[in-house]
């Protein structure tokens, strides 16, 4: 089976791990491709080397022959391969070298399990909603989607002003730092921190969030997925932000962004022994006392 990996170059990467991740690739018999960037850091770090059909550049240069994309790294690496796979249906997955991780959910002691799984077959294939931007921020040469939200954001220190409307219906004015539109995969990332809710991602939906909001009573919306949502965005400066996951674009005052569902979707591995509600109690510790942590830790 061939598979490709995508990792970034970054100073976490420690040669014991990246010795065991190739050798574990090797030992389940997978063939595969690695991106340049990181095959670089990998023979910098360990001295092994990679046949040049073993490499790849682009979302062009991944083999057809390709079963699954496996991200090495945390969260914000995962949301790079979408990127590099440029709307190929080619199933992804992560494995966790960072800190949280609900995209990137496979640990490290599990690599094996992991790999033997995917391997066998032993998987299920999970599709994933993908949002399309719209506006005067973006060109035609920019990739226009986002797997966890798209997010307006003030400039400097002036508050911006976001009209939202919903299938050209109007919802509000927002007055505050920005406002974000989140899938439910991305429904545990920057939409959480904002006070939106957890969203199973296999709900029709997306989430409409003020951030810093200057009336308190705004409150995160849901809406189907079927929906437009549609900000016309005034600032007292020259310019906000409008982020795609983890990309900037500068947009000018008066701008009009139209959010949507992205015509293509994106394809997860889902291993059967891990469940979303597993990852999430895990992750966000519910139902851990923290007082029984504390005295662990004091013996």
């Amino acid at each position: 089976m061939k598979i490709a990996l995508y990792s970034r170059a970054q100073a976490s990467h420690r040669a014991g791990e990246l010795d065991r991740l190739f050798g574990a690739l090797a030992g389940h018999g997978f063939s595969f491709q690695v991106n340049g960037e990181f095959a670089g850091q990998v023979t910098e770090l360990t001295g092994r080397l990679f046949a040049p059909e073993q490499l790849y550049c682009g979302p062009g240069e991944i083999d057809d022959e390709v079963r699954v994309l496996i991200s090495y790294g945390g969260d914000g690496t995962f949301l790079e391969a979408v990127r590099v796979l440029d709307l190929r249906p080619i199933p992804m997955i992560g494995i966790n070298s960072g800190r949280l991780g609900f995209l990137a959910n496979i640990t490290m002691e599990g690599l094996d399990a992991a790999l033997c799984d995917i391997r066998d077959g032993n998987y299920a294939v999970e599709e994933r909603t993908l949002l399309s931007a719209e506006g005067d921020f973006i060109d035609r040469t920019c990739y226009p989607y986002a797997f966890n939200e798209v997010t307006i954001q003030r400039h400097d220190t002036s508050m911006i002003a976001a009209e939202v409307f919903v299938d050209g219906e109007m919802i509000a004015t927002c007055h505050g730092d920005g406002m974000l539109v989140s899938t439910p995969s991305g429904s545990t990332a920057y939409s959480l921190s904002v006070g939106g809710p957890v969203v199973a991602p296999d709900c029709r939906c997306f989430i409409v969030s003020p951030i810093a909001p200057h009336n308190l009573t705004m409150r995160p919306v849901v809406v189907p997925d079927t929906s437009q949502v549609t900000f016309r965005v005034h600032t007292r400066g020259e310019k906000f932000f409008v982020s795609l996951d983890n990309r900037n674009y500068l947009a000018g005052d008066g701008t009009e962004l139209r959010v949507r569902k992205a015509e293509k979707s994106i394809f997860l591995v889902h291993l059967q022994n891990i469940s979303f509600y597993d990852t999430l109690r895990n992750k966000m510790m519910w139902g851990i006392d923290s007082r029984e942590r504390q005295k662990k830790n004091e013996r």
